[in-house]
């Protein structure tokens, strides 16, 4: 949405979701070993817990295959529309769920239940950034990285969350990554703007900001670095013994502009003139000859 590095964030995304097969059960064993007694790391319903991991990957690789398939940009419009739909149900059916139990709803929790779920969001964005400028990274791979490090798939954990538990336990369960969902939306809105003032995207900072979020420049680059020109050639002369001017409109995100480069240059036609003055000069040296 804010034109950060798009390329960098889905691999980024596709890779940790593959990681999470295995790093999210092995985390799930560290930390109710640590916390509970061995009879609920017993009680876990390990099935229903890579079965939604199951679910998520699928879709992620289903939707890379499709992409590359039908190799259409409006179509991966349209999928990301319709992705944003399916992000919003989700948050719909979070909050809903959540609700239903005025005991352990998202908003009946102490302070700690606030300040634990919010911390890994602040601290990610930060050690993100600092990290990935440390390395040297271009400014929008910076902004990727952050939005990565404090943007969690919260949907895994909503969908491991619904498998496992249910009642009570599931509204205090499932309002972890729901309230952790509003606290990284926040965060990462904010961050995002100063970015984009800051000149750290590839949308304009000078932009009108309902254009910026729903253009993306990154796949307008794309199109203007390899553009497709069209070359005007003016012959004032019917004859074809005329001068020759010529004319090459690039490809822009506005449309199709002067190449003010090619005026100053000798274009296709040009360099067909030359030869043909070449191929005369050879004959006539030859019947001088």
């Amino acid at each position: 949405m804010f034109n950060a590095d798009l390329a960098l964030s889905v691999t980024m995304t596709g890779v940790s979701t593959l990681l999470s097969i295995v790093m999210l059960p092995l985390n799930l064993v560290i930390y109710t070993s640590s916390s509970y007694s061995n009879e609920v790391v017993n009680a876990l319903d390990w099935f229903s817990l890579f079965l939604a991991l199951v679910v998520v990957l699928g879709g992620i690789t289903s939707g890379v295959l499709t992409s590359a398939w039908m190799n259409s940009t409006r179509f991966n419009l349209l999928a990301n529309k319709l992705g944003n739909l399916a992000g919003l149900a989700l948050v719909i059916f979070s909050a809903v769920v959540s609700s239903m139990s005025q005991d352990a709803g998202i908003w009946n929790q102490n302070a700690i239940f606030y300040i634990g779920c919010a911390i890994p969001a602040i601290v990610g964005v930060c050690l993100a950034t600092y990290m990935a400028t440390k390395l040297g990274l271009e400014k929008p791979e910076r902004v990727s990285v952050a939005v990565e490090g404090c943007y969690q798939n919260t949907g895994i954990a909503t969908s491991v969350a619904a498998s496992m538990f249910s009642g009570a336990e599931l509204a205090s369960a499932i309002g972890v990554p729901l309230y952790y969902g509003v606290v990284e939306m926040v965060i990462l809105a904010c961050f995002c703007v100063v970015c984009w003032k800051s000149g750290w995207t590839k949308a304009p900072s000078d932009e009108n900001f309902c254009r910026m979020i729903l253009t993306s420049y990154e796949v307008e680059q794309h199109r203007v670095e390899s553009p497709n020109a069209i070359e005007v050639v003016h012959n004032s002369n019917p004859k074809g013994d005329g001068d020759v001017e010529n004319l090459v409109f690039n490809q822009t995100v506005e449309g199709y502009q002067v190449d003010e480069n090619s005026m100053q240059e000798k274009t296709n036609a040009g360099l067909q003139e030359s030869r043909i003055d070449d191929d005369k000069l050879q004959a006539e040296a030859g019947e001088f000859t």
